[in-house]
């Protein structure tokens, strides 16, 4: 029997030049390099500061023709082989750092070498930063994410389970035939629940999941759960995680609805705006209770999950707004007919 963790470490293709946290990293990576070669030409510490200054100040030109580059023309390097891709992320490195010295001879990578000895070392880092990011990616991918993605999905499932069994025997003595037809939107969640979880899926899907589920609460609280949705300019075809509305749908209704015998409001606002997606939940806040660690765990879990996806891309913000409390996620723009790419 095959495991259900694909086992192949080998990493296939360059990192996502596009990635914000791969874009962040070689930043870091570069202001690394700026320092070591500081200190390399310093003779005395008093010159360390002016130098690292130079050094910075002849870095950056080069350091944004590159990643303009690789931004650019990332689509195309995704289609070739890591050998291929490497080979053309040092040679652009190293065409680059020709073109900067040929505009400006005081191009200072090595202050004392030619232009070709400066294209070398220039090179030699893009090679170096290459090596630490595809050394990274092997280290996160596939086995060990797919296997934290496994652990995440596997914490939501029971209590999805648990909620919507207590929703369906709320109704067997006082309504069998609403029950029976609330067991049947069951099998049908529980068919997309146990499928394969770890790829993304069209945000449309995710919101018909919600639906259903909210549908199972509604039987069970009746009046006191109402629902406001906003979704004119969601963009349906965004690939998103599954199962990340949902879970705080259900924080909203048990943190929110339950503790309260009055109505109560959970608003669901979708949106797209320059590239990103923004899905924004609120719910009533209610101070008093126990509640809230629970909370806290299923938020902690689909920040984990939007790590794991987008990296630094997404992100998860909660606020308490007076009576009300807000989550806010945003994530990259990704259509369901591009294919999926790992974050880096």
């Amino acid at each position: 029997m095959g495991s259900i963790i694909k086992q192949n470490d080998q990493v296939t293709g360059l990192p996502d030049f596009r990635n914000l946290g791969v874009v962040l990293r070689l930043l870091t990576l570069a202001g690394l390099f700026a320092l070591a070669g500081a200190l390399l030409h310093i003779g005395r510490w008093e010159d360390f500061q002016p130098v690292l200054a130079d050094l910075g100040a002849a870095i950056i030109p080069y350091l944004i023709g590159v990643l303009l580059l690789l931004f650019v023309l990332s689509p195309w390097l995704a289609r070739l082989s890591l050998r291929a891709g490497v080979l053309c992320v040092v040679g652009l490195s190293m065409i680059v750092a020709l073109t900067a010295y040929r505009l400006d001879p005081g191009f200072a990578l090595d202050p004392a070498g030619t232009g070709l000895r400066r294209a070398l070392l220039a090179g030699m880092a893009a090679g170096a930063a290459l090596g630490y990011l595809l050394l990274r990616a092997k280290a996160l991918s596939p086995a060990i994410a797919e296997a934290r993605l496994q652990a995440l999905q596997a914490r939501i499932r029971p209590h999805f389970l648990f909620n919507s069994l207590n929703a369906v025997l709320s109704l067997i003595r006082s309504d069998p035939r609403r029950a029976e037809s609330a067991l049947e939107d069951m099998a049908d969640l529980f068919r997309v629940l146990m499928r394969d979880n770890r790829e993304l899926t069209p945000l449309s899907a995710e919101i018909e999941l919600c639906r259903e589920y909210l549908r199972l609460e509604e039987l069970r609280l009746g009046e006191r759960l109402q629902v406001e949705w906003h979704l004119d300019k969601m963009p349906g075809d965004a690939l998103v995680p599954q199962l990340l509305l949902q879970p705080l749908l259900e924080n909203a209704v048990y943190h929110g609805i339950e503790p309260s015998s009055e109505t109560g409001v959970v608003a669901i606002n979708i949106f797209d705006r320059r590239g990103e997606v923004h899905a924004i939940l609120r719910n009533p806040y209610r101070r008093e209770g126990n509640h809230h660690a629970g909370n806290k765990m299923a938020l902690q879990n689909i920040r984990e999950r939007l790590a794991l996806h987008f990296d630094a891309e997404a992100s998860l913000n909660t606020q308490i707004m007076g009576d009300s409390f807000q989550v806010h996620i945003v994530l990259p723009y990704r259509p369901a007919s591009q294919s999926e790419r790992p974050a880096g």
